[in-house]
């Protein structure tokens, strides 16, 4: 009998030991705020409670991307607008968001522009003045560099492509792709000679591919919610396995304070397959403190996730790196 059960406890000894390995990101949870928008004139057209012209101390950031420059500096790109005083206050929360902002850094190394307000801003870009015939807003830019060009895909629906030499002056090169029920946010990876941009739908995270960043693939739904929003996806590739990161909008905001409408939860599930992501916490492996995060590494190959509105106005940058956990 004593025997049986040393037995059965060596064999559940090798059943928990041969269960597979799932690396999980984990963040420092120390931001730092890298960006803090300076005062601008509006870049209009009027709006409710906005004048084309007129001065604001005060910008809110939301959805951006980092990039690298030719000459190695880095770049943060991505939605700007006044800070609205409006009553209610949810009434103004993102109007104006037409345009752009742009900010670069003094380094060429990334560790290098983790201090306070290091980014220094540059004119804003892609005004609906510079986009004729196009819709109002100018939200998520999602940036990559390819054959000596930066590529700029961006939303809302249709999603839209732009082109630049120099992250400043874009050639517009017009839509990709609409959704009828919408798609926003998108977000680009590049794997085993495909492109795959993720981006947000009702309740759902949708993917399509292209090898051009031109002609893309008809959509799947990869991942589905049945209870918050998805916003702002990423798609990363990591040790053999695929990562979706989304973070979520769950309706409940008192409505008294703007931080408050740019929650910072986080979820990140893991796949072997990009297609299939499930529904709801099936595939969920942890959850971070981030609203709109980029999850992007530097050039000496360490992980980093960004967040904006929360814990600082602006883009705070935090560490990530990678813990082995068990399934």
């Amino acid at each position: 009998m004593k025997w049986i059960l040393v037995c059965l406890i060596m064999l559940f000894v090798q059943s928990c030991n041969s269960s597979p390995l799932v690396h999980v990101p984990k963040q420092a949870n120390e931001y730092v705020c890298v960006y803090k928008p300076s005062g601008d004139n509006f870049f209009g057209p009027d709006t409710k409670h906005l004048k084309e012209g007129q001065w604001y101390d005060d910008w809110v950031c939301n959805d951006h991307a980092f990039v690298k420059d030719e000459n190695g500096k880095w770049h943060i790109i991505g939605i700007t607008h006044p800070r609205v005083d409006s009553n209610p206050i949810k009434e103004g929360i993102h109007e104006g968001e037409f345009a752009s902002f742009h900010a670069i850094s003094s380094s060429s190394s990334f560790k290098e522009t983790l201090k306070e307000h290091h980014y220094s801003d540059l004119p804003k870009i892609l005004s609906p003045k510079e986009r004729p015939g196009e819709p109002l807003a100018n939200h998520a830019p999602y940036i990559i560099k390819k054959d000596g060009l930066y590529f700029m895909i961006y939303g809302p629906s249709p999603l839209r492509l732009a082109v630049s030499s120099d992250l400043s002056k874009w050639d517009l090169k017009g839509n990709l792709f609409q959704e009828s029920d919408g798609a926003r946010d998108p977000g680009l990876l590049f794997h085993d000679g495909t492109w795959y941009v993720v981006y947000c739908s009702v309740k759902s995270v949708r993917l399509r591919k292209s090898k051009d960043l031109i002609h893309w693939s008809q959509p799947e739904t990869i991942f589905t919610s049945t209870g918050f929003d998805p916003e702002s996806p990423s798609l990363i590739y990591f040790n053999k396995s695929f990562y979706l990161f989304v973070c979520s909008w769950d309706g409940n905001w008192d409505g008294k304070e703007i931080q408050g409408a740019y929650q910072h939860v986080t979820y990140v599930y893991n796949s072997d397959d990009p297609s299939n992501f499930g529904i709801d916490d099936e595939n969920q492996v942890t959850t971070l403190n981030s609203h709109a995060p980029e999850i992007f590494r530097d050039e000496d190959g360490k992980w980093y996730i960004s967040s904006v509105e929360w814990p600082h106005r602006g883009v705070s940058v935090d560490m990530l790196e990678w813990e082995k956990q068990r399934e």
